[in-house]
């Protein structure tokens, strides 16, 4: 296995965090109206949240950015067994989450290429993804992903941003994402707001930039 694909495509391990991204196709956009990235959240959650545990999220126009955990594989949902029965060459967990990807990803690139009147490739073809193996790295990681438009320009204010997991994660409203454990990561709400004021974003994910 070449270093490039051991650093930016390792296994998908039960109970280990990952900052999973990806882009369109040559850098085109993924995105096309305000529908399409509530669409995409709705199918996230169909195909993927029996099997990961999200703890922050951006979506921009040409790619996206995930912190997850990927659930211990004792605890997959009553699918994983209809996936093996189905699929016969589907034989590990690991394999069935990365078929759940495949899955989601095709979905939301079949409504995109009917909206859009197009062919080919939606995604590029492998989404990467980094093990997240340090306490630095999650707590940066979550700054980051959320400070993203307003590092792009596509904002003024990142707090403001609808695409971005910052404000769903301080709302008291009940949901699929870990806010409460982000929240207490940090310390409290004051202290996660502070946080990602005062913050910058470390050589070692600078480093790792997709769209760099």
């Amino acid at each position: 296995m070449s270093t490039h694909r051991q650093e930016y495509y390792p296994p998908l391990v039960e109970d280990c965090y990952y900052h999973i991204y990806n882009r369109g196709n040559n850098g085109d956009n993924l995105f096309f109206q305000d529908r399409n990235y509530r669409y995409f959240l709705q199918k996230y959650d169909f195909y993927l949240s029996g099997y990961l545990e999200t703890y922050a999220f951006c979506l921009l126009p040409n790619h996206f950015h995930l912190l997850v955990r990927i659930r211990n594989f004792s605890d997959l949902p009553a699918q994983e067994q209809t996936l093996r029965h189905g699929l016969a060459l589907i034989t590990s967990p690991e394999r069935i989450i990365s078929e759940q990807f495949r899955r989601f990803f095709s979905s939301y690139a079949k409504s995109i290429k009917v909206q859009e009147d197009r062919t080919g490739s939606l995604f590029e073809k492998n989404f990467r993804r980094k093990v997240v193996q340090s306490e630095q790295y999650f707590t940066a990681l979550v700054t980051y992903i959320h400070r993203n438009p307003q590092a792009h320009g596509i904002c003024l204010d990142f707090t403001d941003y609808p695409y971005n997991s910052y404000q769903r994660i301080i709302n008291p409203k009940p949901t699929r994402l870990m806010k409460q454990s982000v929240v207490d990561w940090f310390g409290d709400v004051n202290a996660y707001k502070q946080f990602h004021q005062e913050s910058v974003v470390p050589g070692f994910i600078s480093d790792l930039l997709l769209e760099d």
